[in-house]
């Protein structure tokens, strides 16, 4: 969104920041359903969290249960929620099942795992070469990944041999594009699906013909902030997703990404650090 590249763009000047938790310090005469002192996240994308104090509508916010990690609800409302509505909506997940996934170790990779492990479902976890990729991989599994490999694993024999133990993945998450994508397609089972939700090779995902006619797999997008607009109405559907996920967070089933927690006077050093490659901190401001 700062960069102008995203789908919806505020009108300048705006305050940045489309995730965070805030304190309620007080409330008009005519709010129903929140009080002071409870945690609220934005109901939608754009509200800008970079601020120390705001004047909102009930309407833009949504409570949290006080008592799970504050770093936890800070980043709940967008990669968590990402993850959960992907492994739930496009195909039918049992324990036993497998996913495939790239950006392993972005905010909804790990959150990928973590949910998938919680429901007995193996994850593939494709990751990028890096100086300290044991690390990375010690710190993946840790979370509940079944197997993590390389992006130029893929094109690999050694890919045989992980699918004598683990089952082709019915479902592949695409956070990248351009040959990842196409890398992942090859590894699905026939009549799988691929959901793109997001795009940070900067490449367009390219499907191999024969995917589509013999393999029959389905390629389709997802975008929370458009879930989460279409169900405005339907408070029981993102209210249910929430309190499962506080749930898993509770139980030690789900915890926040790894994160650098910088004072909001020095964001043009958060900007910065988010912006180097082989990023795996999440950068948080704190006001």
């Amino acid at each position: 969104m700062i960069q102008g590249t995203y789908a919806i763009l505020p009108d300048l000047p705006a305050v940045g920041g489309n995730e965070g938790v805030a304190q309620v310090v007080e409330v008009g005469s005519q709010v129903k359903y929140l009080k002071p002192g409870d945690w609220v996240i934005p109901r939608d994308a754009g509200l800008g969290m970079w601020r120390t104090a705001a004047v909102l509508s009930e309407e833009d916010l949504i409570s949290l249960p006080n008592d799970v990690p504050l770093l936890s609800a800070a980043t709940l409302g967008v990669n968590p929620c990402t993850a959960f509505r992907m492994l739930a909506d496009f195909e039918d997940l049992k324990p036993g099942d497998s996913v495939i996934q790239n950006a392993a170790n972005s905010g909804v990779g790990q959150a990928v795992i973590q949910i998938a492990a919680a429901r007995g479902v193996h994850t593939i976890n494709v990751v990028r070469d890096r100086p300290d990729l044991t690390q990375l991989t010690d710190r993946l599994k840790s979370m509940g990944a079944s197997y993590v490999v390389k992006e130029e694993a893929l094109r690999r024999p050694e890919m045989k041999e992980l699918f004598k133990t683990c089952p082709r993945p019915k479902l592949a998450l695409n956070g990248v594009g351009g040959k990842s994508a196409t890398e992942l397609l090859r590894h699905l089972r026939a009549g799988g699906s691929m959901v793109t939700y997001g795009g940070m090779a900067k490449q367009p995902v390219i499907v191999p013909v024969s995917a589509l006619i013999f393999r029959n797999v389905r390629v389709q997008g997802f975008w929370v902030t458009q879930w989460k607009r279409d169900h405005a109405q339907d408070e029981v559907a993102l209210r249910s997703m929430l309190d499962e996920l506080c749930s898993l967070i509770r139980q030690g089933k789900l915890t926040a990404p790894a994160c650098t927690q910088v004072g909001l006077q020095d964001f043009r050093i958060a900007l910065d650090s988010a912006m180097q490659p082989f990023t795996s901190s999440k950068q948080v401001l704190v006001m």
